[in-house]
């Protein structure tokens, strides 16, 4: 939820095997600067936070592989709007204990969890390797001999152990995690805006558009109205249009249908973990606070929309964007249900009678399959999903910086 007061406390959580970790370090001390605060790093072993959450350990490698592959695109595109390198070791992942170790001895200096990160993230070498510790912690400064002794110690060992344990009290369930008073809770590099409380724009500014010849850009948005990051993000996406030239493709689909299709559960929220659950119920509520628009979670989720997508398609074009809002709004803002006929009626208007007659014919049910069949084969796994010139895929509403720099170059 919103903060009310002033940030007085910014605890940066992480585990050097976390690419997005990384990514969150090399902005860390930027953020606490920007927000007039020093920064507190908080090493934690992920394993043992996932563990306590029941995360597989590897988590690239139980993802669809649409999934998968955006997810290793997505590092990389948040690689080069940070403007760092980023190489995926191919012994990912590996094993971050000692260094985990180390870093506290040295009173979390830094420069050695600077270095671990650039061993693991840009070097590729292997922080279970005495010789990578070693000149890790040498380059920063340090005794690497003393250090590494002492990280070895029952007590070092227990230390980690508590402070990990700490973080699953937090209810931290994957890195980085910013804390913020010891109770706000952000989760990932692509929250730093909400941790200092800024724009986006503020930290994830888009590159500027060359002044020669802009190219035209095209955006497809795939959305279904029973998603609540789905109905956010087609609150922006008109606005994400205009201010980038982009002809943007409304593509509805059915994302239940899409889910069988490509073998994901049903509701994907059911199968996260209670403080994973907890925490997207806060962050949903956070993103519609920050653009402006009304959430109110429904009493009836998750709901059919396969009625609602039909009497979508079967509109006249002109009466389409005005049903796809009210839609929206009626079950993500007033708890209304557009699974009823009766709703759908007034949500339709005076298209209603003809709207309704038309989506029991086959003609409206086959263009609904065809839509959920499209976005499947574009490699669409979840809501919204934008699609820049046909072939860039981004999914999520937090992902409006890396869509709006793909359009303004």
């Amino acid at each position: 939820m919103l903060r009310a007061t002033k940030a007085r406390r910014l605890e940066f959580y992480y585990d050097y095997s976390c690419p997005y970790a990384y990514l969150g370090s090399v902005r860390a001390q930027e953020l606490a600067a920007k927000m007039g605060l020093p920064l507190e790093y908080a090493p934690m072993f992920l394993g043992g936070v996932f563990r306590a959450v029941q995360t597989p350990l590897n988590l690239m490698n139980v993802l669809s592989p649409a999934k998968a592959e955006h997810n290793a695109h997505d590092l990389l595109r948040w690689a080069k709007l940070f403007d760092v390198p980023l190489v995926i070791p191919p012994n990912h992942p590996q094993r971050t204990a000692a260094a985990l170790r180390a870093t506290l001895v040295t009173g979390c200096d830094p420069a050695v969890v600077d270095g671990f990160f650039r061993a693991y993230w840009v070097r590729g070498d292997d922080l279970a390797d005495r010789t990578t510790l070693e000149r890790v912690l040498r380059d920063a400064g340090h005794d690497a001999e003393k250090v590494l002794a002492e990280a070895d110690s029952e007590r070092v060992r227990n230390d980690l152990k508590a402070r990990t344990d700490v973080a699953i009290g937090h209810g931290i369930f994957g890195a980085p995690a910013y804390l913020v008073d010891g109770e706000h809770l952000y989760w990932g590099q692509d929250r730093m805006h909400f941790v200092a409380d800024l724009r986006y724009e503020d930290l994830f500014a888009p590159k500027t558009p060359s002044k020669s010849a802009p190219m035209k850009h095209t955006l497809d948005l795939y959305w279904d109205f029973s998603s609540p990051f789905g109905y956010l993000g087609s609150t922006q996406a008109e606005a994400l249009a205009a201010r980038t030239g982009a002809e943007l493709t409304w593509r509805p689909m059915l994302l239940g249908g899409l889910f069988k299709i490509i073998g994901q559960a049903d509701f994907p929220m059911a199968t996260f973990s209670p403080a994973k659950q907890k925490y997207y119920a806060d962050d949903i509520q956070r993103w519609a606070a920050y653009w402006g628009v009304p959430m109110k979670w429904p009493s009836r989720f998750p709901i059919n929309t396969v009625k609602a997508l039909r009497c979508y398609l079967a509109l006249p074009p002109e009466a389409q964007r005005p049903f796809r809002e009210a839609a929206f709004a009626a079950f993500w803002a007033d708890d209304r249900d557009i699974s009823d006929d009766a709703v759908l009626r007034e949500l339709l208007g005076s298209h209603a009678d003809a709207t309704l007659a038309k989506i029991q014919e086959k003609a409206i049910k086959d263009e609904l399959i065809a839509c959920t069949d499209r976005a499947a084969k574009a490699g669409v796994f979840g809501a919204p999903t934008w699609v820049v010139d046909g072939k860039e895929l981004f999914w999520g509403q937090d992902r409006i910086p890396l869509v709006e720099r793909a359009l303004t170059t």
